[in-house]
């Protein structure tokens, strides 16, 4: 008899894992942003002192994760494994980060949506017995994505008005239990692959969308929860685009999202700064959330939030063969107790 899930795809963490810190770090595009300041550590320049973008991307992960650690008061011998994912082939980043820390590893990839997917993952560990505490991370790095996925930058490519802008940007939490819990993971919904079709991968926004409400929908009937029951749900990467597209869909099924709901690629840039469609990455949801809204938890201006983070499924090859674009996004819900 399965006791912690509920419903079609919904998992409940009975023992209440909890955040207990913190850390985001962002590049100088994303500091010069609305929520600049809500961020642990903003960069000078985006190479962080290194040879060249992945290294930076690395050192960045790194960072976000030992200010999650300093945050929480946990050293590395109190961690039971890290579990963290990026953009990049065989988890370059991540892999390379994770050589800083003599602590198990778990590579995890979900192309956007990984921040939830590794926030899943830990607190089914920690809700489990199966770790005490655990380090969830993502991140990523606008060179880095373009080099792999799209153009050198020497190119110069003009980008159409529905591409989005691969955030540089790394967030990360430690999870674990404490006896009197605060800022918990109650609930998380487990994402569907959702392909409406669409070919082009200058609209991941539209991609993405259907796969977001396709979740959202589900934890809400798997926890018999109302759309009001969150002060805000937030999805990763939707950007511009992508926002309207679910909030049409939502009002589709009755339903105005508007009060509550939000995009961090949409927070995350001003449209002034010349992103086109927002923001996206796996370190957008994992930066926004690891700093600017858990701030707003800390200090009471958000008591539940539902993160969504967002992926959009596609490689160079798939691109090139002219395949779809798959969509896939989890949920994560986190309540402050106290």
């Amino acid at each position: 008899m399965l006791r912690n899930k509920i419903g079609e795809q919904t998992l409940l963490f009975r023992n209440r894992p909890e955040i207990l810190g913190t850390g985001s770090v962002v590049g100088v595009k994303e500091g010069k942003g609305p929520l600049g300041k809500g961020f642990d550590i903003v960069l000078e320049e985006d190479t962080f002192g290194e040879k060249n973008w992945e290294s930076a991307e690395s050192k960045m992960l790194s960072t976000a994760i030992k200010t999650a650690m300093k945050k929480a008061g946990k050293n590395e011998n109190q961690i039971d494994a890290i579990l963290s994912g990026d953009l990049l082939n065989q988890l370059m980043s991540s892999t390379f980060s994770a050589k800083d820390f003599s602590i198990p590893f778990l590579g995890l990839y979900g192309a956007c949506s990984t921040m939830t997917e590794s926030i899943l993952m830990g607190c089914v560990l920690v809700d489990g017995g199966y770790a005490d505490t655990v380090v969830a991370a993502a991140s990523s790095h606008y060179s880095t994505a373009e080099r792999q996925f799209r153009m050198p930058l020497e190119h110069g490519n003009q980008r159409p008005p529905s591409a989005q802008w691969t955030a540089t940007a790394s967030g990360g939490l430690v999870i674990g239990r404490t006896e009197n819990p605060q800022f918990c993971c109650t609930h998380a919904t487990i994402g569907k692959i959702v392909d409406t079709g669409l070919t082009d991968a200058n609209q991941m926004g539209a991609a993405m969308a259907p796969a977001a409400l396709d979740t959202i929908y589900r934890h809400l009937l798997d926890t018999g929860r109302e759309w009001s029951y969150y002060d805000r749900i937030l999805t990763g990467d939707l950007g511009h685009i992508g926002k309207k597209i679910l909030l049409d869909m939502a009002k589709n099924l009755g339903v105005d999202m508007s009060p509550a709901y939000d995009d961090c690629g949409v927070l995350i840039y001003d449209l002034e700064q010349d992103v086109h469609s927002g923001g996206s990455g796996c370190g957008c949801s994992a930066s926004v959330f690891a700093g600017p809204i858990f701030r707003s938890m800390l200090d009471g201006s958000l008591k539940k939030v539902l993160l969504v983070s967002t992926g959009a499924l596609v490689t160079t090859t798939s691109a090139l063969q002219g395949e779809s674009i798959p969509g896939i996004a989890h949920a994560v819900a986190i309540e402050a107790l106290r």
